[in-house]
C-alpha cells in the first residue's frame, strides 16, 4: 500500500497539490538546470519574505504546507529527524509560539490532518531523516504528502504521495509501517494543547544557565611568571598588559567566570545554527536591491561582494558571535564576521592561566580554538605566503602573532606587515613587500569598512567607476583599498564578510526569521512593539561599543557611548541587558573556524555596554552536577 511515485520528473516539476492547494515538487537534483538554477540561492525558498527551507526537501514542503495552511512554521532545523525535538510552532502574524507535541509511533494519541509524520535518521534516510505531512488517517492506513521520496508525479486527482500501512490495536495504540524495510518511523508532531500521551517536554533547568563568578585559590599558584616570553605572541600580551595578567584590575586577578556543561553545549548549538541563518540573512540581501541599499555602500564595489559570495562563500577563516546569556534564554547581539578581537585571550591565555592556578576541576572554554583555527587555514584555499596586515595598536600586535601561529601550525608560511610597510607596486602592477616577494595571500586586523572610507571618498560619484579597481603606477603611493581589492589577492576573511558583520542584517534576520528564540526584535525603525519592550539604538557600522544608545521601556535613556559613528544610519534592536555577576555586566562570546563553533569566552564591564576597554576574563565550565552543586 505504499504506492511509492517510480518514475522520476526533472528537479522542479510540479507533482502533486496537497490539502491547502499546496505545490510539491520533485527534488531530482541531479537533474537541476544551471540555467534555471545559477547559483546556491535559486535554491532557497520564500514565501513573504519568510525562509521556508532548500529546494525541494522534504523540510521545505513541511514548512510550506503550515505556513499556507496554518500560518506557523517550525524553527530551522539541521536534519528533518530534529523536528520531533521541537516543541513550538511560530505563529507569524500574532507572533504568538504555539504548543508542538511530539507522539512516538504507538502512542494512543493518534496521528491528524497536518501531523508532521517523522522518520529516524538510517536507512534509506540516512544522515537526514525525514518528514512528511499527514493528509488522511484510517485505522488501517495513513496517507502521506511529501518531497524528496521518489520524485514521481502523484496518481490523477489524489492529494497525497503515498499510502502507508499502519495498525490499530486492541487498547487504541496506532502504529504506522514504513514501506522501506530499513528506516524507522519515530512518530509524529501535532500542534495541539493536548499532551496526553505525548512524549515528555525535556526539563529545562535554569540554574544550569547561569553564570557564576569564582576566584580560584592564589595561595597554590606558584609565584612565576606563566606565560611564555619566548612566544613573541604571548610577549607583546605581557607588554601591553604590564604583566602576565587578563585584567588590568588588580583585585580581579584571580577571578574566573564559570558554565555548566549545558550551557557550553546550548552556545555551541546556537553558534551553529546562527550562522546559518545570517548565511540565509546574507543571500537573501544580496539578491534583494531595496534591502541591501540599506547596507550605506558603496556602489562601486557591490558587484565585488557578490562575486566574494558566489566564489568565496565557504572562505570563512573565523568569527565572533555576542550574547547575553540569561534564565530566559541565550540571545544574540550581533555577528562580527568580519574582523574580531580576543581571540588570543580565548585561545591561549585564559588557558595558561588556568593552568598557572592549577584549575584541575574545570575545563578552559576555549581549549580547542587554537587547534580549530589551524584546522581551518588548512582548509583554506590559501597557498604560498600569507602576509597579516596590522596597525600599530598593541592590541592587534598580539592578534596579529596569535594568528600568525595558527598559520604556522597548519603549515602555511606567514610575514606580517605593520600597516603598509614596504608594500609597493612592481612594473607589472603586482603589489610586492620589501623582499620582493608578491602579495596574493593577505590575512587582516582592519575591517573592511576602513578601505570602504578611502572608496567612498574617491569614487562614489564617479560615474566612471562601475565596478571599483584599484589604479596603479609605478612609484603611486599605495592604499589599504588597493590591496584589499585588487582582483589577484585573495583576503581574509572575504568581502562578502561586510554583509553579515553590518547591523543592518539584524531586522532582515528579524523579517526571515520572526520570533526566532536565538534573535532579539530589530527593526530599521523604531516600532510601538519596540517602546514597549525598550530599545537599542545602534549604527549600521560600529566598532567596540561606539555610538550606541540604550532606553527602558518608558524610553528614557539608560546609557549611551560615544564614537566615530554617530553620521552612521541606525537600527533598533530590543532592549535584553547582559546579566549582571557581581559587578560586572556579563557577555558571553563564541567562535566559530570555518563557521562552527570552536570555543568560548566572556568580556566583563561595569558599564552595560562592552567597549574596547572592557576586560576578557577566563571563563571555564564545569559538570552540570558539580555546576548545581558549587556553593
Amino acid at each position: 500500500m505504499s504506492n511509492i511515485p517510480n518514475t522520476t520528473q526533472p528537479f522542479g516539476v510540479l507533482l502533486g497539490y496537497a490539502p491547502g492547494g499546496v505545490p510539491a515538487y520533485s527534488s531530482d537534483y541531479d537533474s537541476a538546470s544551471t540555467t534555471d538554477y545559477p547559483k546556491r540561492s535559486s535554491y532557497r525558498s520564500y514565501i513573504d519574505g519568510v525562509y521556508m527551507g532548500y529546494k525541494w526537501q522534504c523540510v521545505e514542503f513541511a514548512r510550506r504546507w503550515m505556513y499556507i495552511n496554518y500560518g506557523y512554521i517550525f524553527d530551522d532545523v539541521a536534519m528533518a529527524y530534529d523536528i520531533f525535538d521541537l516543541r513550538s510552532v511560530r505563529h507569524l502574524a500574532s507572533n504568538n509560539r504555539l504548543p508542538l507535541n511530539a507522539f512516538r509511533n504507538g502512542s494512543k494519541s493518534h496521528p491528524v490532518l497536518g501531523s508532521l509524520l517523522i522518520w529516524q535518521e538510517g536507512g534509506e534516510f540516512e544522515d537526514t531523516g525525514h518528514v512528511a505531512v499527514v493528509t488522511e488517517v484510517k485505522p488501517n492506513y495513513i496517507r502521506i504528502a511529501e518531497q524528496n521520496v521518489g520524485h514521481g508525479q502523484w496518481q490523477e486527482g489524489q492529494d497525497y504521495a503515498r499510502e502507508l500501512s499502519a495498525k490499530t490495536t486492541a487498547d487504541g495504540e496506532y502504529w504506522v509501517k514504513c514501506s522501506y524495510g530499513d528506516a524507522e518511523i519515530l512518530g509524529w508532531m501535532t500542534q495541539t494543547d493536548d499532551t496526553r500521551h505525548a512524549e515528555p517536554r525535556p526539563a529545562k533547568n535554569t540554574a544550569l544557565s547561569a553564570i557564576k563568578s569564582r576566584h580560584a585559590d592564589a595561595s597554590s599558584a606558584p609565584r612565576r611568571s606563566w606565560l611564555n616570553m619566548a612566544n613573541n605572541d604571548e610577549a607583546a600580551f605581557v607588554e601591553m598588559m604590564g604583566g602576565h595578567f587578563l585584567t588590568t584590575s588588580a583585585a580581579d586577578q584571580s577571578r574566573y567566570f564559570l558554565l555548566s556543561k549545558t550551557a557550553i553545549d546550548d552556545l555551541e548549538y546556537a553558534t551553529n545554527e546562527l550562522h546559518g541563518l545570517f548565511m540565509h540573512a546574507t543571500d537573501y540581501v544580496l539578491c534583494h536591491d531595496d534591502l541591501l541599499a540599506k547596507f550605506n555602500l558603496p556602489k562601486a564595489v557591490l558587484p565585488k561582494i557578490r562575486q566574494s559570495w558566489d566564489n568565496r562563500l565557504n572562505q570563512l577563516i573565523t568569527s565572533r558571535f555576542d550574547f547575553a546569556q540569561t534564565a530566559d534564554g541565550l540571545k544574540v547581539y550581533e555577528y562580527n564576521c568580519d574582523s574580531a578581537s580576543c581571540y588570543m585571550e580565548a585561545g591561549k591565555v585564559q588557558g595558561k592561566w588556568g593552568q598557572h592556578y592549577q584549575l584541575t576541576d574545570s575545563e578552559d572554554a576555549g581549549k580547542a580554538l587554537f587547534h580549530d583555527l589551524s584546522r581551518a587555514w588548512e582548509k583554506s584555499h590559501a597557498k604560498g605566503l600569507v602576509h597579516i596586515l596590522r596597525d600599530h595598536d598593541p592590541e592587534e600586535e598580539y592578534h596579529a602573532l596569535f594568528i600568525q601561529q595558527t598559520l604556522e601550525a597548519a603549515g602555511i608560511a606567514s610575514k606580517i606587515i605593520i600597516q603598509l610597510e614596504g608594500l609597493a607596486w612592481d612594473k607589472q602592477g603586482t603589489i610586492r613587500d620589501q623582499d620582493g616577494e608578491a602579495v596574493n595571500w593577505v590575512w587582516k586586523t582592519w575591517s573592511w569598512e576602513t578601505a570602504l572610507d578611502q572608496i567612498r571618498a574617491e569614487c562614489e560619484d564617479d560615474a566612471s567607476h562601475a565596478v571599483f579597481e584599484p589604479q596603479w603606477s609605478l612609484g603611486k603611493p599605495l592604499r589599504l583599498s588597493d590591496v584589499l581589492l585588487r582582483k589577484n589577492i585573495m583576503v581574509f576573511e572575504p568581502l562578502w564578510t561586510l554583509i553579515p558583520s553590518n547591523k543592518a542584517i539584524l531586522p532582515v534576520l528579524w523579517q526571515l526569521f520572526p520570533n526566532h528564540p536565538l534573535l532579539l526584535n530589530s527593526a530599521f525603525e523604531l516600532t510601538d512593539e519596540l517602546k514597549t519592550t525598550g530599545y537599542v539604538e545602534k549604527p549600521i557600522v560600529g566598532r567596540c561599543g561606539a555610538n550606541i544608545a540604550l532606553f527602558d521601556r518608558d524610553q528614557q535613556l539608560l546609557e549611551a557611548t560615544s564614537g566615530g559613528f554617530a553620521q552612521q544610519e541606525k537600527i533598533y534592536q530590543q532592549f535584553y541587558p547582559l546579566p549582571k555577576v557581581d559587578k560586572y555586566y556579563t557577555q558571553v562570546c563564541t567562535f566559530t573556524a570555518s563557521g562552527v563553533y570552536a570555543g568560548s569566552c566572556v568580556r566583563v564591564d561595569t558599564s552595560m555596554v562592552i567597549n574596547k576597554n572592557s576586560d576578557c576574563m577566563p571563563l571555564r565550565y564545569i559538570s552540570d552536577k558539580a555546576f548545581l552543586n558549587d556553593g
